[in-house]
């Protein structure tokens, strides 16, 4: 971690001791039944299961989520992006779903499409974009939060094929309105590496591997949550893409507003 870094996460953690309780955020239309959530977020490396998007820069990032009262949802998500060997420059994903309880079991059932604006494929290349049918579980008894995600793509990141990803993961609610999460997670693809006998098959670059991580947050001030996140990905330098520094384990600092 850089200094700049280092500094973001030191701020995040010392004003987090002197922040005051955290509160709800989100927008009503009532005449429509809809409940709009918009949250902008800044992170110092933007983590999507354990490997950076962002080489280990920066990302500045916006979600927005518009859900009706019977349970169906839409959604939309935003951020720089930086893949190496490639133009993209940006994502912008777009999701929508349902969800409903069953005996105290939150439930979501939806989609994902990941887009990458503008990327140009290079001859004999292959598409980035893909999509992927997901769904989330989770169940509370305070002070704890069990979570729950299976995700199945029928063609990954880099037409690597079938890809499919299962979490779990347990939130705690701590002393000083502190929350603790914690998640472990295992991702298989179909083709992780290039095939000599068959070139014209996309593959994703590196193997199957799990995805381990430890977060703490807290309302800082106003609304905003501070958070930080050490994140461990179970790929050697080796096998990471052809030897680039976005895997292994990373410490992340975000700050999120939701409105």
């Amino acid at each position: 971690m850089n200094p700049a870094q280092t500094l973001g996460v030191v701020a995040i953690v010392g004003a987090a001791l002197l922040a005051p309780a955290a509160a709800s955020a989100q927008q009503t239309v009532e005449s429509l039944g809809l409940t709009i959530t918009t949250t902008p977020a800044a992170t110092t490396d933007y983590l999507f299961r354990g490997i950076s998007q962002t080489r280990g820069r920066p990302a500045v990032q916006l979600t927005l989520d518009v859900e009706h009262e019977s349970g169906l949802y839409v959604g939309a998500f935003v951020s720089n992006a930086n893949f190496a060997g490639t133009n993209i420059r940006q994502e912008v994903d777009g999701m929508f779903g349902y969800r409903f309880s069953v005996a105290g079991v939150k439930l979501d059932v939806g989609a994902t499409y990941f887009g990458y604006p503008g990327y140009d494929k290079p001859p004999g290349g292959f598409e980035a974009a893909w999509w992927e049918a997901n769904i989330r579980a989770s169940y509370e008894f305070e002070p704890f939060k069990l979570v729950g995600l299976f995700a199945w793509s029928p063609n990954y990141n880099f037409e690597s094929g079938n890809a499919f990803y299962l979490e779990g993961g347990l939130d705690v609610t701590l002393p000083l309105a502190f929350t603790l999460g914690l998640r472990a997670g295992y991702q298989w693809i179909d083709r992780n590496f290039p095939s000599v006998n068959r070139p014209q098959d996309g593959a994703w670059g590196a193997p199957d591997y799990g995805v381990f991580s430890a977060s703490l947050s807290r309302e800082i001030a106003f609304g905003v949550i501070g958070a930080v996140t050490v994140s461990q990905a179970t790929i050697n330098d080796a096998e990471c893409f052809g030897g680039q520094k976005i895997c292994g384990t990373r410490v992340v600092a975000t700050l999120t507003r939701p409105f």
